[in-house]
């Protein structure tokens, strides 16, 4: 096979990947499996624990990263909680199904 062909060859190959990829990343964001967690937080001075579904641009790193930042304000994390610093990520625990 020349040169010529392998590179095409490769080419189409990658293209086909990236293709089936993005159905499949589709297909699942479709059928509603998100693939980012949930996250969760604590934090002595706040009540129980801080549960919050990050938005397609955050992350758990990024929402913690806000709720420890003195100076952030504009967004309605924690039941709109004006408490800032001492926040720590913590593994959720599974809710409990209802019948």
């Amino acid at each position: 096979m020349s040169r010529r062909k392998a590179r095409l060859t490769g080419a189409l190959a990658a293209a086909a990947l990236a293709t089936a990829l993005a159905g499949l990343t589709t297909a699942l964001l479709a059928d509603g499996k998100d693939p980012r967690p949930h996250c969760c937080f604590t934090n002595a001075r706040y009540v129980g624990t801080c549960e919050v579904d990050p938005d397609k641009d955050e992350t758990c790193a990024t929402i913690l990263e806000y709720l420890n930042n003195p100076q952030s304000q504009g967004k309605a994390y924690c039941g709109n909680t004006s408490v800032r610093g001492g926040w720590k990520s913590v593994p959720c625990e599974p809710k409990m199904q209802q019948d």
